[in-house]
């Protein structure tokens, strides 16, 4: 096998880091529930008890699915008394949804392009 066709791409570790993050993202999103939470929460923080019936899902498969995007860095929650909020905190996840057409949300206006940029 010849090596003279053999390109090598020269990757800092920088965008490798860069490339690992944005992996993350879109492994979270491909899953329909994940997906489903996260466009939900465009339109800004909302109640456990809110996201479960909006994702047609049982308790316990919201949870699970809450439970990864948050380790993953997408989402973020806090607790008021026996409620839990989840918002996002990756604020990558609007661009995500603006290459796919989708611009609703109150959060693409407060949000997206802005401050939380050095969150990347």
């Amino acid at each position: 096998m010849s090596t003279k066709n053999i390109k090598f791409i020269n990757i800092d570790n920088y965008q490798y880091v860069n490339m690992e993050k944005s992996l993350r993202i879109l492994k979270a999103l491909s899953d329909e529930t994940r997906l489903k939470i996260v466009e939900f929460l465009l339109d800004g923080e909302k109640c456990v008890c809110e996201i479960i019936p909006h994702t047609k899902r049982t308790q316990s498969t919201v949870s699970i699915q809450l439970g990864k995007l948050k380790s993953c860095g997408i989402l973020e929650s806090r607790k008021e008394g026996k409620q839990v909020f989840y918002k996002i905190k990756d604020y990558r996840v609007c661009d995500v949804f603006r290459a796919l057409g989708n611009t609703k949300g109150k959060i693409f206006k407060k949000s997206c392009c802005m401050k939380n940029k050095k969150e990347y």
